[in-house]
This record gives structure tokens, C-alpha cells and sequence, in this order.
């Protein structure tokens, strides 16, 4: 039985974007690895920006100077 775990910094993340992760990683499991999608657990879990760092930092101060993950 499957068990994914997807973490992500909490920035508003909406419940349809999650909806959208969980089914597509659910089919993606059940296409690449032929599991039962009846049996796959998939858990979100959103992290405080002060408690995720990257590069020395934590996420919140490189938000402030403008900086993120978003595509261009």
C-alpha cells in the first residue's frame, strides 16, 4: 500500500490544488507502478515559512527579499 507524503510551505495553498495533488499522484503510483488507487495514501503537509530553510535561510526572509519558487 502506497503511502506519499508532499510537503509544501503554507502560502495558501487552495483545497482544489490539493485535490488536484492527490489525484495526480494517485494515478500517477497506479500508472508507473500498477497500484491499487483503493490503497494509495497521499498526505499533504504544510510547513510554517519560518520553519522550512533553504540555502542558509529560512523561506519567510527569502520571501521578504522576493524571492520564491514560482515559475516565470
Amino acid at each position: 500500500m502506497p503511502y506519499i507524503k508532499i510537503e509544501i510551505t503554507r502560502e495558501g495553498v487552495t483545497r482544489e490544488q490539493k485535490q488536484t495533488l492527490i489525484k495526480g499522484v494517485t494515478d500517477l503510483i497506479t500508472t508507473v507502478l500498477n497500484k491499487d488507487p483503493q490503497l494509495t495514501h497521499v498526505v499533504i503537509q504544510e510547513v510554517e515559512l519560518d520553519d522550512w530553510g533553504f540555502a542558509g535561510e529560512q523561506v519567510s526572509v527569502l520571501r521578504e527579499k522576493g524571492i520564491t519558487a514560482d515559475k516565470k
